[in-house]
């Protein structure tokens, strides 16, 4: 199955590669005096964005004398459209951005939006699911991926439970909160987005963070992403862009009012007060504990892709080096 899937995502990729040869001088050549560019989301605009959109409202990509468009991913997803060259940059995940660097996708992260991962398995409280254990004989809903069941797994081996008793489902597009009223005991969110959704509720959870029970699981997710080709080809452009973009997540960190009110101006159709409730939620963990915003450590994503490796998720060993870059950070 998964040798399939990456037949058919090198298709794709090929394919969106040929559609965007005729187009490639457009998205990165210049247009009057700024140079056209394009940002893919990895999904519906939330407050991992928000530097993106504080660096296009506050003017920092025009100041580097570039027009950034936003795009949504669309079915082809934003790994596909940034590795064909259709956007120049994207939002992407460490878990895809390493599958695809292993099945020789050019994929490359170029700054970490947020350093630690804010992921984990949220239940209802009165669940009292309050260890892996107590996954034994409840039914986890999910998107049907095979790292789903690796870090159940993982987890749940921590306290001799059996990941082959629970029932594991797929809940497509269901939101977690009509999930766990209707058939699902639990599921894998982002705190920053749902659980914070679940206290403007009135919902308690039980929150078990993957960072509390594995190094390895303390990855870099989501990440800016770009192409091998457009850094051998456009290196100034790549840099002048995340000097935008620093700015952008510096500025969200330290103002989380003011960039939350920028990303609701920017994106209307959100609920204003999730968004100021993420975004200070959020805003201290862009940087934490790195000694400036973006940075990656390679150790994070060699423990991750060793531990990808050991569970059968990968076919061979990542060659960390090649995944990601600091070089375009601002210093």
């Amino acid at each position: 199955m998964r040798r399939l899937l990456t037949m058919l995502f090198f298709v794709a990729v090929m394919a969106a590669l040929l559609m965007a040869c005729s187009e490639n001088g457009e998205s990165t050549g210049e247009s009057g005096d700024k140079e056209q560019l394009s940002f893919v989301l990895d999904w519906t605009p939330n407050t991992n964005h928000t530097g993106i959109y504080v660096a296009q409202a506050n003017g920092y990509f025009a100041d580097e004398g570039l027009d950034v468009e936003i795009m949504m991913p669309g079915e082809a997803g934003a790994d596909q459209i940034v590795a064909s060259g259709e956007a120049s940059f994207g939002i992407g995940a460490q878990e895809s951005l390493t599958e695809a660097r292993v099945q020789e996708i050019p994929l490359v992260s170029i700054g970490a939006v947020i350093q630690h991962n804010t992921s984990g398995f949220a239940s209802l409280k009165e669940e009292n699911i309050t260890s892996p254990e107590d996954f034994e004989g409840k039914t986890y809903g999910g998107w049907g991926a095979p790292v789903e069941k690796a870090v159940l797994s993982s987890l749940m081996q921590q306290k001799d439970a059996d990941v082959e008793k629970v029932d594991i489902v797929n809940m497509g597009d269901t939101d977690f909160f009509t999930a766990v009223q209707r058939d699902i005991d639990f599921a894998w969110i982002y705190y920053a987005w749902t659980g914070v959704q679940a206290e403007m509720r009135g919902q308690e959870l039980n929150m078990m963070y993957l960072t509390d029970y594995s190094e390895k699981l303390d990855y870099y997710t989501p990440v800016i992403t770009t192409n091998e080709t457009m850094i051998a080809d456009n290196p100034e452009t790549v840099r002048k862009f995340m000097a935008a973009v620093s700015k952008g997540y510096e500025f969200a960190a330290d103002n989380p009012g003011k960039a939350a009110d920028i990303l609701i101006e920017a994106v209307p159709d959100l609920d204003p007060e999730l968004v100021k409730k993420s975004q200070e939620w959020l805003s201290p963990k862009y940087q934490d504990d790195a000694d400036k915003w973006g940075v990656q450590k390679k150790e994070v994503w060699e423990n991750y892709a060793e531990w990808m490796y050991e569970n059968d998720l990968l076919d061979e060993r990542l060659e960390a080096e090649k995944a990601f870059t600091n070089e375009f950070l601002p210093e």
